[in-house]
């Protein structure tokens, strides 16, 4: 049975006991959510090194790392290592969108070393091994299961865009920016025939089903820049996407639903809801949003900050943005980078929703810096290790750094630490 199966038919399973432990919850309240759709848990039954996570809106807000090569950079080596980095910053899942070299052997490495759910974009290899419009229902078929039996705990199909919504799109200013997105339209133009992703469904949920896969289902006409955003293009997919969660949940496999990637901060709560209403609260995966178009190099950034209001108002996992976006494959400091950032705007979220602990972290570093506890304060912090070296590097550079070492940093000294003055007139009550 998958993870929605056995909730439905009253087992606690494992995960669904470790998800519970993890979240600060009832078992029984994470089951009713898995068993009605509105948290999942990626769990392939082949992922023998997983382990569980809970995905839902009344979790804490996870986050994904986009890895993998392309055609042109990178090579298994230092996707392995990218991997290593995004899970010791603390990713909660990882995907492997590679699209170059032998692909199974890329992804059974990642799988051996990936602890967390691992998912994949099936359309990919499928291009990779049948070129860009020679494949069929069949073919992507056969990926999709090979990928299921290797131990992929989700994948992100592309199912909800449709043959009449490509002119839509075509309207756009920068039309489709989706890889998977535009593959397909493109497919769908030349053959004249419906996405075969969505009229193989059925047989789609039959193989997710015996391998427990949780479905992501992908937003293959998200806005790429803010004037195409909120446009009858988005929201046509996603009508048809909230038809496929219903598919889902009627065949007993776990669906959540990918969302917009440009999108002004005002049409944020707006997108949140729109999604949670259409899509039956299905776990909403968004890609930061983006929030404004002109910051390349620091796009980590500014989707972060979208990403953080897109949390707030509902979504359940953000997909991290590194400074590389729309500028080239991202290498290992880029994905330290972007984890970092998501972390940090997904933390605040929580926070800011009151969610279960989540302000645990804040109050412990705080205590630490009332009383100079420098060590637990870098353990606290989110980057540890750049916390840490951002404090050498002030005590290297002061003129006084003997001094420096315990009750004050070098950004006010002694005298004007107010840190310090605060502690000695506590200690005059």
């Amino acid at each position: 049975m998958t993870q929605m199966e056995a909730a439905r038919a009253g087992i606690i399973t494992p995960a669904i006991r470790h998800v519970a432990e993890k979240e600060l919850q009832s078992v029984n309240f994470i089951a009713e959510r898995v068993a009605d759709g509105r948290i999942v848990i990626p769990a392939n039954i082949n992922h023998k090194n997983l382990v569980p996570c809970g995905i839902g809106r009344e979790l804490t807000t996870k986050i994904n790392a986009n890895i993998g090569n392309s055609t042109l950079s990178s090579c298994s080596h230092d996707e392995q290592t990218k991997l290593a980095t995004a899970l010791h910053y603390g990713a909660d899942t990882v995907m492997d969108l590679s699209t170059g070299g032998d692909l199974k052997a890329i992804r059974q490495c990642l799988l051996d070393k990936c602890p967390v759910p691992l998912g994949t974009v099936p359309i990919y290899e499928t291009v990779v091994r049948h070129g860009g419009s020679n494949f069929d229902e069949e073919k992507i078929l056969q990926v999709i299961s090979d990928q299921a039996e290797q131990g992929v705990d989700y994948m992100t199909l592309h199912a909800g865009l449709l043959k009449k919504y490509v002119p839509m799109a075509l309207k756009r200013k920068l039309g489709i920016v989706s890889r998977g997105g535009a593959l397909l339209a493109a497919w769908m133009t030349e053959h004249n025939a419906e996405n075969p992703f969505y009229t193989a469904f059925d047989k789609i949920l039959e193989i997710c089903r015996k391998y427990d896969v949780t479905v992501s289902l992908g937003d293959g006409l998200r806005p790429g820049c803010l004037a195409d955003a909120s446009d009858e293009a988005q929201f046509a997919e996603l009508e048809t996407l909230g038809e496929l969660v219903q598919r889902c949940r009627k065949a007993g496999v776990q669906a959540m639903v990918e969302g917009p990637g440009h999108i002004p901060l005002d049409q944020i709560e707006m997108n949140m809801k729109k999604e949670q209403k259409i899509c039956l609260d299905a776990p909403f995966y968004i890609l930061g949003p983006v929030v404004i178009d002109c910051a390349p190099g620091y796009d980590h950034f500014v989707a972060a900050m979208g990403g953080m209001m897109g949390a707030f108002y509902g979504a359940a996992m953000l997909c991290y943005v590194t400074p590389k976006e729309h500028l080239g494959l991202p290498d290992n400091d880029d994905v330290r980078r972007g984890v970092v950032a998501f972390k940090i705007a997904a933390h605040a979220a929580d926070v800011g929703l009151q969610k279960a602990s989540a302000i645990t972290r804040d109050n412990a570093i705080s205590d630490a810096r009332a009383v100079f506890d420098w060590e637990t304060q870098f353990k606290y912090a989110i980057d540890e290790q750049h916390a840490r070296k951002l404090r050498e590097d002030a005590l290297e550079q002061s003129s006084k750094k003997h001094e420096c070492n315990s009750e004050y940093c070098t950004m006010c000294g002694p005298d004007f630490c107010s840190v310090r003055l605060s502690a000695k007139l506590k200690g005059k009550k």
